[in-house]
């Protein structure tokens, strides 16, 4: 199986931080609007009708779906761009992800549609599109082995005995062997 080469770092660079904007502008869309939901379960429960889910609840699934949606989103973006290996890019832009949510969060979850703290978000796509970089290491391709030559009688040289098999040919198995096969 042939390997493509690698893409070189900047036009790499040049996909990963269209597709890490993206995916953090989604990410956060889904973190604000299901923290809204919770703001509106709270408000409805106080006012004597609940909606059928806590406010506890829609926390929760806030912080679930937007760590979900963003590994989600960076996979398919580059792989829409054509790029592969992109592992170590999504395990380090979840993290990054996660901490900036984590540091955040107290911000926009008393008020409809906040926004996380527009520094964060910028070195979150920041170090996500920089994460792109990294790459694994590919295994290097099994060298393949020597062919086996049989050097040549010489003209006029008495004929010599046949040349024995390769090094890598296996023995003959007795339950291999049949009636037509010369014992050995």
């Amino acid at each position: 199986m042939a390997h493509r080469p690698h893409t070189p770092a900047l036009p790499r660079l040049a996909k990963a931080v269209p597709v890490s904007l993206l995916a953090v502008g989604a990410a956060h869309v889904i973190l604000s609007d299901t923290l809204g939901l919770g703001l509106v379960a709270e408000a409805s429960s106080a006012l004597g009708s609940p909606t059928g889910y806590s406010s506890d609840q829609a926390f929760t699934t806030a912080l679930m779906n937007t760590a979900l949606v963003l590994p989600i989103v960076l996979w398919i973006g580059m792989r829409v761009t054509g790029e592969r290996r992109t592992g170590p890019m999504l395990l380090i832009g979840t993290a990054t992800w996660l901490v900036v949510v984590w540091r955040g969060v107290d911000t926009i979850t008393d008020t409809l549609g906040g926004i996380l703290p527009l520094d964060s978000l910028a070195l979150a796509v920041a170090v996500i599109a920089l994460s792109s970089l990294v790459r694994r290491r590919s295994p290097a391709p099994a060298p393949s082995p020597a062919p086996v030559t049989v050097p040549a009688p010489a003209s006029g040289a008495a004929p010599s005995a046949p040349a024995s098999p390769p090094a890598s040919s296996a023995p003959i198995r007795p339950e291999n062997v049949s009636e037509t096969t010369p014992a050995s």
